[in-house]
């Protein structure tokens, strides 16, 4: 796919004022799907680019496909060369501090009295209400919307091992923005859209705040959890290799005792039903245990696979630029870095009419469009 392909979002402007990872990613997105994203930095760039550690990889993942200009808000000349790019643009990304941009003169009230059409989204910490003054981050909201007890041990809260949060309260601001753009069609108008780190995770745990509900019993952490199936874990096979293997019907745990050769299972009268299983569950796993240590993980794998069962081994993110699937279904493409290089990076996880949404240009250099966006130059 080249620029010049049709996309959904082609003509749609785009000014970005964010940096990490919850307002990049909604940036990201509207600029996978075609938008012309405008992302404003200082001078020195964003700092996200210079990030050390598990941080490393925040500005290659969510910003790509965007455009770099350098302006200083900060100034009287900074502002209002950001105004009159933002009076020629169809959404606004921010994700600052609550109350900044108002300060500056870039609330949405100032740019819509100037813009009516402007949607404006803006993404928090938590949205408007006791704790909007508080200072968010992905591990914060994690610990305080449930996500971090239901991930760790008892006693252990424990962060998910991605930036969760951000990357989804990046996504329901694209869902605000897109819906947005819908109704403009009808009233004319734009709108401001505020998305948050909190209300998001609150929502990941929804299914956890139902469950107590409706059984009136707190809800246990996922690793002391009781499961609803009696095979759903992560067993150790030959050579201190690992698989995560299920079987959540009665068929397919007569199909797995078949696969392992666990014929004495597969008639003992007391494993006949699931719920029979679950309730003797550990002496199950430890049996099973026993039987898997003496198989091999490729040979297992494939013969789970023929069976049709529920398997998957432990991979690491490294791991995943080599995986078959990922690179034979398209699902990583190249993209060059600013700094000349090329590494690959997953699409977005969907299908357009059979299409993936590409990378269409290198991660921006540092204020790289600027000339070309001030003078308004043609795309």
């Amino acid at each position: 796919m080249t620029i010049s392909d049709s996309l959904p979002l082609t003509g749609i402007r785009v000014i970005e004022f964010s940096h990490m990872v919850m307002g990049p990613t909604c940036g990201m997105i509207l600029a996978d799907l075609g938008a012309e994203v405008i992302k404003i930095e200082p001078a020195d760039g964003d700092k996200t680019r210079q990030l050390p550690g598990l941080g490393a990889g925040f500005f290659r993942t969510f910003n790509r496909n965007k455009k770099s200009v350098v302006i200083d808000i900060r100034t009287e000349k900074g502002l209002a060369a950001a105004v009159e790019l933002i009076d020629s643009a169809d959404i606004v990304i921010e994700n600052f501090r609550p109350g900044y941009m108002t300060s500056i003169g870039l609330g949405y009230e100032t740019l819509a009295a100037r813009n009516a059409g402007l949607i404006y989204v803006s993404h928090k910490g938590f949205l408007p209400g006791p704790y909007d003054h508080r200072t968010a981050l992905d591990e914060v909201v994690q610990m305080m919307g449930g996500l971090a007890y239901m991930t760790g041990p008892p006693g252990k809260p424990l962060r998910a091992g991605s930036s969760v949060n951000d990357i989804m309260g990046g996504m329901f601001g694209v869902i605000g923005a897109l819906a947005a753009l819908q109704e403009r069609h009808t009233t004319g108008r734009g709108q401001e859209i505020q998305s948050a780190l909190f209300e998001n995770c609150v929502f990941l745990c929804a299914q956890h705040m139902q469950q107590f509900a409706m059984t009136h019993e707190p809800v246990p952490p996922f690793p002391a959890r009781v499961s609803a199936w009696s095979v759903y874990d992560v067993f150790s096979l030959a050579n201190d290799e690992q698989l995560f293997i299920a079987a959540v019907s009665d068929k397919q745990w007569q199909t797995l005792c078949e696969v392992i050769g666990a014929h004495e299972l597969a008639s003992d009268e007391r494993l006949r039903t699931n719920a029979q299983r679950v309730a003797l569950r550990p002496e199950l796993l430890s049996k099973l245990g026993v039987i898997l240590r003496q198989h091999d993980k490729a040979a297992l794998s494939a013969r789970l696979e023929a069976a049709g069962l529920p398997y998957a081994p432990i991979n690491r993110p490294e791991d995943l630029f080599d995986d078959e699937h990922l690179n034979a279904s398209g699902g990583l493409a190249d993209m060059q870095t600013d700094t000349g290089e090329t590494t690959r990076v997953p699409l977005l996880p969907l299908l357009m009419g059979g299409r993936r949404l590409a990378v269409q240009r290198p991660l921006a250099r540092v204020g790289e469009h600027t000339d070309e966006i001030l003078r308004n130059s043609p795309e």
